[in-house]
């Protein structure tokens, strides 16, 4: 892996975990906001809980060593997440603005998965 390939992992990685990190406990937290936003994007509000839950454990999973399996599963996680919630803004009309920090994290998730070292790819 060359050195610039590594940056742009570890930029990417770090990135996406605080990303996940903190919409995760936000969402844990059921911050006012949130439970307004994903009643009108009309899901149940437990989904905040399962999110939040998801995406720490999934942070985890990115960042820790070995394990590439768990990771792939995370990135998967992510993607299928982040699409979805790009997709569920759409679908509610929402504005532009509020699609950005979806389009961001799922961006984030294919580059740091597309840049990982080998030692962190299960082939």
């Amino acid at each position: 892996m060359t050195k610039k390939n590594k940056i742009i992992y570890w930029i990417a990685t770090l990135w996406l975990a605080l990303g996940m990190l903190s919409t995760g406990i936000v969402q844990l937290l059921k911050v006012k906001e949130d439970v307004d936003f994903i009643i009108r994007l009309g899901y149940p509000i437990y989904f905040l809980t399962i999110l939040g839950v998801w995406k720490i454990l999934g942070v985890i999973a990115v960042l820790i060593p070995r394990f590439p399996l768990v990771k792939e599963w995370a990135y998967a996680g992510f993607f299928f997440a982040m699409s979805g919630a790009a997709f569920s803004h759409l679908a509610s009309d929402s504005p532009l603005n509020e699609i950005f920090p979806s389009l961001l994290l799922l961006t984030l998730t294919v580059v740091s998965w597309y840049f990982r070292p080998a030692d962190r790819k299960i082939i």
